[in-house]
């Protein structure tokens, strides 16, 4: 196993910390997943540039890769929506888009063809990491006494009914409809002869 493909798998453990993490509704539990989903998210973009770099993609990173990111984002915004910060309809879209995206890659390298990301994509992962890093920055900031400019500062960032975890929800809903669109519409030759 290579070092991005191992990345890669860190990643589903640092999920699985996570979920513990939001488990415990305690502040060390907040701080952990707090830290753990952070440490994850930066490795979604090293494993991808070290794999280039190196020139160490394979087909086993191509397909950790992925599923271990839908499995990190799905986790968090399915606590996200337990906990009252994201719609369960917003939650339930985002998940069918990136099951729908998993199918239709599965039917284009059945066929072999290539359905590469988009830039959309990338964008609405970006904006996805966003609303959840500043949710569960909330959780670990909003209970702690003000009066320290740096503390106050991260709390009016994330604060929920500030503006940057509505602007960052329903941006990162429109591309991920948007890019599940074009992900449709780039396929439509497939879907037709199948």
């Amino acid at each position: 196993m290579n070092l991005p493909n191992a990345i890669t798998l860190s990643r589903l453990v640092l999920t699985a910390v996570f979920v513990a993490g939001t488990a415990f509704e305690t502040a060390l539990g907040h701080w952990i997943a707090l830290i753990s989903f952070v440490i994850a998210a930066i490795s979604d973009f090293v494993d991808g540039w070290l794999a280039r770099k190196l020139g160490l993609v394979t087909p086993m990173g191509k397909l950790l890769d992925p599923l271990a990111d839908k499995i990190l984002v799905g986790a968090a915004f399915v606590y996200l929506s337990a906990e009252g910060f994201c719609p369960v309809w917003v939650t339930v879209m985002i998940l069918a888009r990136e099951f729908l995206v998993t199918g239709l890659r599965q039917i284009a390298m059945e066929a072999g063809q290539v359905l590469a990301a988009d830039n959309l994509g990338k964008w609405k992962t970006g904006l996805q990491l966003t609303f959840c890093i500043t949710c569960l920055v909330w959780f670990c900031f909003g209970p702690l006494p003000a009066g320290n400019p740096f503390v106050d500062l991260i709390r009016n960032l994330s604060k929920p009914d500030g503006w940057l975890i509505p602007v960052s929800l329903w941006l990162a809903l429109g591309l991920t409809l948007l890019s599940g669109w074009n992900y449709m519409w780039a396929s439509r030759g497939l879907l037709r002869s199948r």
